[in-house]
């Protein structure tokens, strides 16, 4: 502020230069309030691990929780009666490798799906309620694996070679406080 008067010469009169220096600060302020008044980009809210996120699978829309701590993927979905039509569970890893599934203490009929670093789907594998017998994913370039309803997958056409949504998956990480360099968008 101590610049303004001094860009007016000495010789204006004390009026004109008063003046002109209360023009220049209301438009300062007013720049000022309009820019504040801006509406901010919209922050994402944190999400625990109850949250689902939608998160498609070649387009066919499918609401995920994450499974991101080794706690969180020991329990999966163990103990729930039923899960809600296209919902389901998506367990991310820190390293694309061989995988294998159990069902222990799990009551509902499951497919899981098996991904790689990039997205695309290598295989469905059917799980059965309380089976404690492994089922090992054929790929030992397993990233990603996606437990849903018995039959989602085939109900909505999903193959292998089919793409999960990756940047709504890294929105949703963003949102647990998550990431993983391992993904390929």
């Amino acid at each position: 502020m101590v610049l303004i008067p001094l860009l007016l010469s000495r010789t204006e009169p004390y009026d004109t230069r008063l003046k002109v220096t209360f023009n220049i600060l209301a438009a300062f302020l007013l720049t000022a309030t309009l820019v504040g008044c801006q509406p901010a980009e919209e922050a994402l809210e944190p999400a625990g691990s109850q949250t689902y996120f939608p998160i498609s699978i070649d387009g066919k829309p499918l609401y995920l929780q994450l499974a991101l701590t080794q706690p969180e993927q020991q329990k999966g979905l163990m103990f729930r009666d039923s899960m809600e039509v296209d919902h389901g569970m998506l367990f991310l890893f820190d390293r694309p490798e061989r995988r294998a599934f159990w069902m222990r203490n799990t009551r509902i009929p499951l497919d899981l799906g098996y991904f790689d670093a990039s997205g695309r789907l290598l295989e469905v594998r059917k799980l059965f309620p309380f089976n404690e017998n492994t089922v090992p994913s054929a790929s030992n370039r397993v990233l990603i694996a996606v437990e849903t309803n018995r039959g989602w997958f085939a109900a909505n056409g999903v193959e292998p070679g089919a793409r999960i949504d990756i940047e709504a998956l890294q929105t949703a990480l963003a949102r647990r406080g998550h990431s993983n360099a391992s993904l390929q968008p």
